[in-house]
């Protein structure tokens, strides 16, 4: 039986997050032992707790920069892959991935996975701070001993660098066939009947961009829209929600299952600057739901132009096991 451990700096809710959840819930239990390390507590580590995956809290991990517990976190996870002597170690997110591939090259691990979910380096920041990212990111492509892009928008950039190319593998995220949607009514009591309701689902981020979808709500006055997620953006968006007196029109819901909300909504949006392949877009096609997004970001054009089915769950688990069953 192979040991495989995820690692992932937040285990809050997301893509990453649910990505992590439905791998490590949907491997063979008869061919392989999984356990997930994280950095700052959430809903996963709950939702794992309750599937029965063992947890294994990494304190020093964290997303912010910082010297003294980057350092830290580096021997915490060596220290914890030489204990677990896992045979994969499967990296998730930028900081567990730079971190977690030095630390599992110390401890001699015999399998490292990387997954970048979306490119970091299309964040927007400064020059200097993205070609730091972009040398950190590189980094840890090389010191991993497979990397998988989630978009072949992805895949084709991350094989720009000749040193990783052959080690670069395109699997999409996915979803399960059967996926089953709630009704929607938290949604749909919250406005005034009869008019047509824009949602969007996602962390409150600046990568996930909400503040496009108050700035589109003051311009036009037919339009509601609905805000559904968590995040340090909140409070932000609030104000923003005040100061142009969209109280009325523009509602933000918090955490919320997408398979709940989605049939409260007449249209999805997805205004983000940054993505790999968003799942609640895969939901929203699967909900039916007219989209709103700009195809020129990750994989956004792979989702709404491919046949649902090429992003199924079971297609994601099968293709990703086969890199874990060629570790020696």
């Amino acid at each position: 039986m192979k040991k495989i451990l995820f690692a992932i700096t937040k285990a809050n809710w997301g893509g990453a997050q649910r990505y992590v959840y439905d791998l490590a819930t949907n491997l063979s239990r008869d061919t392989f032992e999984v356990a997930v390390a994280f950095g700052q507590p959430g809903r996963l580590a709950q939702k794992l707790r309750d599937a029965g995956i063992r947890t294994l809290p990494v304190r020093s991990l964290q997303r912010d920069v910082s010297a003294g517990a980057d350092i830290k976190s580096l021997f915490e996870l060596y220290r914890l892959f030489k204990q677990e002597k896992p045979d994969v170690v499967h990296l998730n997110s930028s900081k567990a991935g730079g971190v977690g591939a030095l630390a599992a090259r110390m401890a001699g691990v015999p399998k490292i996975v990387f997954t970048a979910h979306g490119l970091p380096w299309d964040e927007d920041r400064n020059p200097v701070s993205k070609f730091l990212i972009y040398c950190a990111t590189r980094l840890t492509f090389l010191l991993s001993h497979d990397v998988i892009t989630i978009s072949k928008d992805n895949y084709d950039r991350a094989r720009a660098c000749v040193a990783c190319r052959k080690k670069i593998h395109l699997i999409y995220n996915g979803i399960d066939r059967q996926y089953v949607l709630g009704t929607g009514d938290a949604i749909r009591q919250a406005f005034p009947a009869g008019v047509k309701i824009t949602g969007t689902i996602g962390e409150l981020t600046e990568n996930k961009n909400q503040i496009a979808l108050i700035e589109a709500a003051k311009k036009n006055p037919d339009r509601y829209v609905a805000i559904v997620g968590e995040g340090e953006l909140r409070g932000m968006l609030e104000a923003k929600i005040r100061e142009r007196h969209l109280q009325d029109r523009v509602k933000l819901f918090g955490f919320m299952p997408a398979s709940e909300a989605l049939r409260g909504f007449d249209a999805f949006a997805l205004p983000s600057i940054k993505e790999g392949l968003p799942y609640v877009l895969l939901e929203a096609r699967a909900a039916g739901l007219p989209i709103e997004a700009n195809r020129a970001i990750g994989g956004i054009a792979e989702i709404l132009d491919k046949p649902l089915g090429d992003f199924s769950l079971e297609r994601m688990v099968a293709q990703t096991q086969k890199l874990y069953e060629s570790a020696s």
